[in-house]
């Protein structure tokens, strides 16, 4: 199912009304509010209300009818699917908003530039799913380019809550169990911090949540290419941990969008949300992206 990206206006429209709630993806929080004050200039009665508890608490919200709209860093797993078509007889929408990627970082000081998803595993994981033969646990352990005077490598991760988490489970621990002296936080930034502010430590965060204080790991591809994030590998997908950002909608089939929602998802997919999503640290959608989410349908008001 796909949606029909309009061109979004420079002028203020006082014609359409009301109030829209989201719940989800606190990775998402500072992107759904910039796109919440930009409907707001263009639609100054529209106000956008957005409960940031992380991506979990969007499919339970949505099955619960609390919002009609949950912003996700993760897909939704079949569990959290089936249950919505249980409850509501019909699939939700599932759009893509943005392209992020999920990095490992370290101090901006450690002698490591990359990694493969086989050490990736071995360092977070108990189970090595991935296919390492033994577990990573110390510094000497790594491909260093110089020897590094720490011992055990302290980890820092997102909770079970998050998008990130669950996604890092799936992509960089091929569905295993992560350890359990794991330090997990409820924001990427403050595992960005507690990274940046030890040498001997390692993380795992979104690409959008980088700072100077630490680098992002390459990620070697299946031919053994070292491939850094940036917004050229995530947009192509060559970077092996790259990611989409979603928006899921309680639609029936047989309904068109309220105009709240036609204006705010009319505002995501025009280039104006896309340069927001960018200037807030994700990757834009591509426009053949953008285009193969139409369906004119969906976009009329009631």
């Amino acid at each position: 199912m796909v949606l029909l990206c309009l061109p979004f206006g420079s002028h203020a429209d006082d014609s359409i009304s009301g109030t829209l709630g989201a719940v989800g993806s606190d990775t998402m929080a500072e992107l759904m509010l910039r796109w919440g004050e930009a409907l707001n200039a263009r639609h100054p009665g529209i106000r956008l209300q957005f409960k940031a508890g992380g991506s979990a608490e969007a499919p339970t919200a949505l099955l619960a009818g609390t919002t009609r709209l949950g912003p996700m860093s993760r897909r939704m797993t079949a569990e959290e699917h089936d249950a919505f078509v249980a409850r509501y007889g019909y699939p939700p929408l599932a759009l893509k908003v943005a392209q992020d990627a999920l990095t490992v970082v370290v101090h901006r000081h450690a002698p490591l530039d990359r990694l493969t998803l086989e050490q990736i595993d071995a360092l977070f994981s108990t189970t090595r799913r991935c296919g390492a033969d033994t577990a990573l646990t110390r510094w000497e352990q790594l491909p260093l380019k110089h020897p590094w005077p720490y011992g055990k490598v302290a980890l820092h991760g997102r909770n079970l809550a998050s998008g990130t988490h669950g996604l890092f489970r799936q992509e960089g621990l091929c569905e295993g169990r992560f350890r359990a002296d794991i330090s997990e936080h409820p924001g990427s930034s403050a595992v960005v911090a507690a990274v940046g502010e030890s040498p001997g430590a390692m993380g795992y965060t979104g690409y959008n949540h980088l700072t100077p204080a630490v680098r992002a790991l390459a990620v070697e591809d299946a031919a053994g290419r070292a491939i850094p994030p940036t917004p050229q590998t995530i947009q192509s997908g060559a970077y092996p941990l790259t990611r989409f950002l979603y928006l899921y909608v309680n639609l029936p089939p047989d309904e068109s969008l309220p105009a709240v929602e036609n204006a705010l998802l009319e505002l995501i997919l025009s280039p104006q949300g896309q340069r927001i999503a960018q200037a807030a640290g994700f990757v834009p959608l591509t426009d053949a992206m953008r285009d193969t989410q139409r369906l004119p349908e969906l976009l009329s008001p009631e």
